[in-house]
């Protein structure tokens, strides 16, 4: 598996790239803006195949570690390993809306793909007649969707989700949960998902992360069978610990 290697210049070359099971390595990751560091030697594997979800309170750095590791964000010390073929979904879909869907699946992609590439991945997203149509007359489920097939047909080893549901009404956003999912299960790639819900993270994940002061102050992993019963007690236990790692008194919020 090819993979970039973001870092300075006493960070390891891709030749000693991290083994094929892993598909993220971050070792030593520290951003600091204006002299105050957000990430602080930050430790981070993701195995290839694995779902991870990363939990936190705003401002701890979570949306720019995931930057990080998209290659959007270069000024930094310490070592991150990630495939070459990675993608990115965001909170807004950012469709241009100028074009139309299919030309907006397609937007970045080198060379001149075909029209059949945007419409292959928009069937998958459930979205294969809609093709033709403009943004602005997509629902916001659709146009996360849209947003969806357009990270999906880069073929990524690593798909990273920036709070993709966020803006979502709860019936939509139960929609949104199952379908990336099923596609995460049906791709194969390992998926870094920033959430601020905690049930979100439960739902999904294999293993739950809690970023606090710019670190990974804990790991959880989530041994349940899919698909996840939020009804399970086991459900219910993780959810609360989880909770409470964040500052949630969940004593409270069950009165």
């Amino acid at each position: 598996m090819a993979t970039d290697v973001h870092g300075p210049v006493t960070a390891r070359s891709a030749a000693a790239a991290p083994a094929t099971t892993q598909a993220v390595r971050v070792e030593g990751l520290t951003r600091s803006f204006d002299g105050r560091p957000v990430i602080d030697k930050l430790q981070l594997d993701v195995r290839q195949g694995e779902f991870v979800a990363l939990l936190g309170r705003s401002g701890c750095g979570k949306s720019t570690l995931l930057r990080i590791l998209a290659g959007l964000d270069r000024d930094i010390e310490g070592t991150v390993l990630v495939p070459r073929r990675k993608a990115v979904a965001f909170q807004a879909p950012r469709l241009m809306p100028w074009k139309k869907v299919w030309r907006n699946v397609l937007l970045g992609l080198p060379g001149k793909p075909e029209r059949a590439v945007a419409e292959r991945a928009l069937a998958e997203v459930g979205l294969g007649d809609h093709a033709d149509a403009w943004p602005k007359t997509l629902s916001g489920g659709e146009a996360q969707r849209a947003s969806l097939a357009r990270a999906l047909v880069r073929e990524p080893d690593l798909l990273l989700l920036d709070e993709p549901f966020g803006a979502l009404d709860a019936l939509t956003r139960i929609k949104a949960q199952r379908l990336v999912g099923e596609l995460w299960q049906r791709r194969g790639c390992a998926v870094l998902l920033v959430t601020h819900d905690v049930e979100e993270a439960v739902l999904l994940a294999d293993r739950v992360l809690v970023m606090d002061d710019g670190v990974i102050a804990h790991e959880q992993r989530i041994d349940l069978d899919r698909p996840r019963d939020i009804t399970d007690p086991r459900f219910a236990e993780l959810r609360a610990g989880l909770l409470e790692r964040l500052g949630v008194d969940t004593a409270a919020e069950a009165a």
